[in-house]
């Protein structure tokens, strides 16, 4: 199944969150956070603004984003768990 977001949403898969701790102790799954950092699979063509132009998006995809810990829409495609997320929950671009 193929996904295209839609006007401003992004599509990520999340990336999984650290099992150890920077001293080297294993997390239990219970302990761990909910992970906040992903990759972008899919972006939509863009917000459409007051005066009817199309405002590209700033991430796209391959991009490795940081968004807000409880945002987004859960999906399944293709056996695999996605998040589709607005614009404005992604926080940051890592580089």
């Amino acid at each position: 199944m193929k996904v295209q977001p839609l006007y401003d949403r992004i599509m990520v898969e999340v990336l999984e969150a650290k099992e150890k701790t920077k001293g080297g102790i294993v997390l239990p799954d219970t302990a761990q956070e909910k992970p906040q950092e992903a990759k972008v699979i899919a972006v939509g063509d863009g917000k459409v603004s007051d005066d009817g132009k199309t405002v590209p998006l700033k991430v796209k995809a391959g991009d490795k984003v940081l968004f807000g810990k409880y945002s987004g829409t859960e999906i399944t495609a293709d056996d695999k768990e996605y998040l589709i997320l607005k614009e404005e929950d992604i926080l940051a671009i890592v580089k």
